[in-house]
């Protein structure tokens, strides 16, 4: 299965359209399947008086509030509009978060393909049956929660019509140091609930993300960002083009060496089973009639001969002919 690939842009845009469209390309170019944005307003998903988390003051080295700081990241309507025309002309998937009902309504006339949930709407019942009556894929990100939240979130979404639901295993830490990344925890999701399970990524570099593939993660989200080291709240925790190509690479060699379940020699190794393989063969001269014991047959890379695995079979057998020493032995 080939496993799909987001660039989180998220929120790197600074609010600027021409870095989102920037964004977009570069995502593009680096192997990404599609690029995500987050579509709100402000004024509809927060109170004026909450402050920034730590991480995002940090970050900005700002003591805005959090109102303040998402006014000044927010793109308009007509400004996704225009990235997704870009989307649709340069050949990447446009996706984005609704953190709102109106920009939710905005992006699936829009022509989002699922719907992505952030992690802060767990437990939102009355958004969740919103969502899920939009009888759309949905892609339901884990981060902050118990089992428990995540159950009651996938219940709401069906009660609201949703049918097609996958889950994104992820710790929302900015980075994630890894000892928090609890991978395992992809493995209980899936058992769990019988969901494709993907992995939102938030900690540095390109093991983890890779290693969520190999454990069978069928989506990989990954903040994206044009330079680390713009102003923002998060792009000192994402990824640079450069490294998240490098990401891109390793996945998808991963994908093709996780290969098939059924263990055999591959088409390679036959060919080079033929010299390096063992045989039976004679450890001195045997005549007719001896018994063949540990002193006269070994096991030696040869071109002839009985497969080492008939060596308890041959033990104790009589030669049926003469054989000079290293001929390979038969019954």
């Amino acid at each position: 299965m080939r496993t799909c690939i987001i660039a989180e842009a998220g929120v790197n845009h600074n609010g600027d359209v021409a870095i989102a469209k920037k964004l977009c390309l570069a995502a593009k170019n680096a192997g990404a399947d599609i690029v995500k944005f987050q579509t709100w307003i402000t004024e509809k998903i927060i109170t004026q008086n909450v402050k920034q988390a730590d991480y995002q003051s940090e970050n900005t080295g700002s003591n805005l509030s959090q109102f303040d700081m998402l006014k000044k990241l927010e793109l308009s309507y007509d400004d996704f509009r225009e990235i997704k025309k870009y989307c649709d002309e340069i050949g990447i998937t446009f996706a984005s978060t609704a953190d709102e009902q109106d920009s939710l309504d905005f992006l699936v006339d829009l022509g989002i393909p699922f719907i992505k949930i952030g992690s802060g709407d767990i437990g939102n019942i009355p958004y969740l049956r919103y969502m899920g009556a939009k009888k759309m894929p949905v892609i339901l990100s884990t981060g902050m929660s118990t089992l428990g939240d995540v159950e009651i979130s996938i219940q709401a979404l069906r009660e609201g019509g949703a049918e097609n639901i996958k889950l994104l295993h992820c710790t929302t830490n900015y980075p994630c140091p890894y000892n928090d990344v609890n991978l395992k925890a992809m493995d209980t999701l899936k058992t769990a609930f019988g969901l494709d399970v993907g992995y939102s990524d938030h900690t540095e570099g390109i093991e983890v993300a890779i290693a969520a593939v190999a454990r069978g993660a069928t989506i990989i989200e990954k903040h994206f960002t044009l330079d680390k080291n713009m102003d923002g709240p998060d792009h000192k925790a994402s990824m640079e083009p450069d490294e998240f190509r490098c990401m891109v690479k390793g996945i998808r060699n991963v994908e093709i060496s996780l290969g098939r379940e059924r263990k055999c020699p591959t088409e390679a190794e036959f060919e080079i089973l033929n010299v390096i393989k063992k045989y039976i063969v004679a450890q001195k001269n045997i005549y007719k009639g001896d018994v063949f014991t540990d002193d006269n047959i070994c096991t030696k890379r040869s071109l002839n001969g009985l497969s080492c695995k008939l060596w308890d079979e041959i033990l104790g057998a009589k030669a049926s002919r003469d054989y000079k020493v290293d001929e390979g032995i038969y019954f």
